[in-house]
Formats: structure tokens, C-alpha cells, sequence
């Protein structure tokens, strides 16, 4: 069967991941595209996607991902793999309203209550309005990271 995405690496490409694969430089899933790109090669050893699926203990479809991965976005963002673009979520807290959370928990708690909670907390920062919303998980991870 004619493959959809024929892999032609060039000599520099070659080099580069034959020294990924002496060198087991990187990750194992980087060791394992750069094997699987090697042993795909059309103009070198040429194994079918059985051969490598079975040769590196993956699933023929992630051979024939990383083929397609090759030729639609290029050497290096195979080899590599793909960067997250932007964290997954925007911080809650920045560095002046985290230095008031820790501020505030050094101080006395209110009135009626023998210490301060992360849940008492939490309410206290909304009340003050250094933010609109907060839960006592994001005011146990800044705790956290000055403990």
C-alpha cells in the first residue's frame, strides 16, 4: 500500500537524530520519534509501519502520526513535540495581592475565632476587595509557597 506521508529526511536531519538516538539525549518519547523517523526514512532503510510498531513496542497509528506530524508541521516540532502555547489558566493572584494574603494571615484573626482558616481567609480577601473571587485552595497554594 502507497503511504499518505512519505518520509525524505535530509543528511542534517539524519545526523541530528541518529545523535538523539546514540546520545539518548531527551525524552524516551523523543528517543522513540527520532528511532521511528530513522527507520521510516524512504531513502534508507524504508520498514514498514508494522516493522517499526513492533521493532519500538507502539501502535501502528503512532507511526503513521509521527509520519503525518513530519510532513504537515516540520522536523522540529516532531521531534520535540508540541509546546503548550499559554499556561492553562491565567493566575489568580499576582505578587502585591499575595504579599496582602500573607500579610493578613500573620495578623490576628477576627474577632471569635481562635485562628485563621484557609476558608476565613479566602472570605477576608474577598471582603477587603483585593480580589472579586478567590477559593481557599488558591490562598493554601500561596501559603504554601512562603511556608
Amino acid at each position: 500500500m502507497n503511504k499518505k506521508y512519505l518520509v525524505r529526511l535530509s543528511d542534517a536531519e539524519r545526523a541530528t537524530l541518529e545523535d538523539v538516538v546514540k546520545r539518548l539525549s531527551g525524552s524516551s518519547q523523543k528517543v522513540k520519534r527520532a528511532n521511528i523517523l530513522l527507520m521510516a526514512d524512504a531513502d534508507s532503510l524504508a520498514w514498514t509501519d508494522k516493522q517499526i510498531a513492533e521493532a519500538y513496542r507502539c501502535r501502528i497509528r503512532t507511526v503513521e502520526n509521527v509520519r503525518q506530524r513530519l510532513v504537515e508541521r516540520g522536523f522540529e516540532e516532531t521531534l520535540e513535540g508540541r509546546k503548550p502555547e499559554k499556561a492553562p489558566r491565567e493566575k489568580v493572584l499576582d505578587g502585591k495581592q499575595e504579599a496582602e494574603v500573607i500579610a493578613m494571615r500573620l495578623k490576628s484573626p477576627p474577632p471569635g475565632y481562635a485562628h485563621w482558616t484557609l476558608r476565613l481567609l479566602a472570605r477576608k480577601v474577598i471582603e477587603l476587595g483585593i480580589v472579586e473571587a478567590v477559593s481557599h485552595q488558591t490562598v493554601m497554594r500561596t501559603l504554601k509557597k512562603t511556608a
